[in-house]
């Protein structure tokens, strides 16, 4: 009885049985690789039946950038006035909010009681016309007297008091426009003179302070101005709080031997002394470049 032998045969047999495994094998992947990308995706293609050709996307595809998040203000537009809130944290807060040259504390009910106890209007005026160390409007010029009153109500009565918002008075009637009478017979028409012929007077040379490394644009320059006006002056106008008057030579020379650095930081964030104290900002709500830009300007005019 022989033994049998059975050997295992291979399922490749012949080279071109190899070279279709291997083919076969690489399209399965391929294959695969596609329906994966297929599955992930899982989104329309544009082409036939789709929006991506229509006008509407086609104009938002073309529309500049820079109309993103911007929207055209009408110069003409009447002005929108500021809640009392908005007014305090912008021009009020730098000296209401730390008590300095004897302002009284926002919600401090003793130091406002004997003020309150003059009457809203009394209180109005002061705010508007300005008191001792109080500047006007407190210092920002463009204020009107609607978002004042705001300002005014929103801190006393947060300090004790229980004044009511105050209404926005009504815009007065134009005046009619005069007609021209219509020409008759042996009468020429006459000229009407027009109010809007009135030409307001040209406004100041604003003297340019030298900026930082010699370069000093308008720019910079009207933006420290600006601020200045608004923030600054409540306390540096007057030199009250211990901060150096605007111009004052002997006041600024000792806060100029410090590097520009210190200035900026010192108005950024705030600084507390010995002789006052400087609110971050001035208790403006304003950018640091600005804020740089103020302090510049006052230095200039210190020099």
């Amino acid at each position: 009885m022989s033994d049998a032998h059975h050997e295992q045969q291979s399922f490749v047999q012949t080279p071109k049985q190899l070279i279709a495994v291997v083919a076969g094998f690489f399209i399965v992947i391929v294959l695969g690789i596609i329906l994966l990308v297929i599955f992930a995706t899982n989104a329309p293609l544009g082409g036939a039946g789709s929006t991506g050709q229509s006008a509407e996307a086609i104009t938002a595809r073309i529309r500049p950038v820079a109309d993103d998040g911007f929207v055209l203000k009408d110069a003409n537009a009447p002005k929108v006035l500021q809640a009392g809130d908005v007014v305090y944290n912008s021009t009020c807060l730098a000296c209401h909010g730390s008590g300095a040259a004897g302002a009284p504390k926002t919600a401090d009910a003793g130091a406002w009681k004997a003020r309150i106890a003059q009457g809203y209007d009394t209180l109005l005026q002061h705010a508007i016309q300005g008191i001792r160390a109080m500047p006007p409007k407190g210092g920002n010029p463009d204020l009107d007297d609607v978002e004042v009153a705001r300002a005014v109500v929103f801190m006393t009565n947060q300090s004790g008091a229980k004044f009511k918002e105050p209404e926005v008075p009504t815009a007065a009637a134009q005046p009619a426009q005069a007609v021209a009478p219509a020409p008759t017979a042996g009468n020429a028409p006459s000229a009407v003179p027009s109010s809007a012929t009135a030409v307001a007077p040209a406004s100041s040379v604003t003297p340019v302070a030298p900026a930082k490394n010699g370069v000093q644009t308008a720019a910079s320059d009207d933006a420290g101005k600006t601020l200045y006006n608004a923030a600054c002056f409540a306390c540096h106008g007057a030199g009250i709080a211990g901060a150096p008057k605007f111009g004052d030579k002997g006041a600024w020379t000792p806060r100029l031997a410090q590097n520009s650095a210190i200035l900026y930081e010192h108005a950024i964030k705030g600084f507390q002394g010995k002789a006052g104290v400087m609110p971050p900002k001035g208790g403006a709500a304003a950018s640091d470049a600005d804020v740089r830009a103020a302090v510049d300007y006052m230095v200039a005019a210190a020099k």
